[in-house]
């Protein structure tokens, strides 16, 4: 089936928005240096040009696989996947195409995980992995410009740092964007198209008054969102 590179022209003409062919995805992701980011569970990547999720579902997927490989039971790749997941970011314009990039990144969490799960470890899937990976791709994903650094009603775009404390515990604490941009070192990019990004290595960001840091808690109960008092 032939892919749709385009939804009209007059999207086109406005927003200059062309997806992106899976070979050429593919191509750019099989670069070397972007493989050895993907074996890097922690390893952040930003698309900031997210479209319908082209870029992360794949990246979604081989980071799963690198999840599979590294864990020993369902319990442990189930909190393996949602280090993976949680290491992923996407800004897109264009509200149609937030929701579909949603939908595809809870699609293809939830089918890969519960696939893995029954086959590798014979187990049935933790409904508390699947509802924290709804949480997380709900704090990852954000409608907004990129360049502008805010969201389509002017608010700037807020993302989730979610440090990975061991023991199967994580903490999860919420930055600006501008903040987290204008804290940065160095970045790199995949041919201009995904910039992988390590995202919260910031000088001090974590002294920034209006963070918003929630309670310390499993990776499996994210979903509960409490936050600190």
């Amino acid at each position: 089936m032939q892919e749709e590179l385009i939804k009209s022209d007059d999207r086109v003409k406005k927003h200059g928005e062309v997806f992106t062919p899976k070979r050429i995805v593919d191509l750019m992701l099989d670069q070397p240096e972007i493989t050895a980011k993907i074996n890097d569970l922690h390893a952040t990547f930003l698309e900031p040009s997210a479209g319908e999720g082209a870029f992360l579902t794949e990246l979604l997927l081989r980071k799963m696989q690198v999840a599979l490989k590294l864990s020993n039971n369902a319990k442990e790749y189930g909190v393996n996947c949602l280090i993976a997941l949680s290491s992923l970011y996407g800004i897109e314009l264009l509200e149609d195409n937030v929701e579909a990039l949603v939908m595809n990144m809870n699609d293809t969490f939830r089918d890969e995980y519960r696939n893995q799960v029954s086959q590798h470890f014979n187990s049935e899937p933790d409904q508390r992995i699947l509802k924290s990976a709804k949480v997380i791709i709900r704090a990852n994903m954000a409608q907004g410009d990129a360049l502008k650094r805010v969201t389509s009603d002017g608010e700037p775009i807020i993302f989730s740092e979610w440090q990975d404390l061991g023991s199967s515990k994580v903490q999860r604490t919420e930055y600006t964007f501008d903040d987290i941009i204008e804290g940065r070192g160095s970045t790199g990019s995949v041919k201009g198209a995904t910039e992988q990004l390590d995202l919260f290595a910031l000088n001090d960001v974590s002294d920034n008054n209006e963070s918003v840091s929630y309670q310390k808690c499993s990776w499996a109960n994210i979903y509960l969102e409490k936050i600190t008092s």
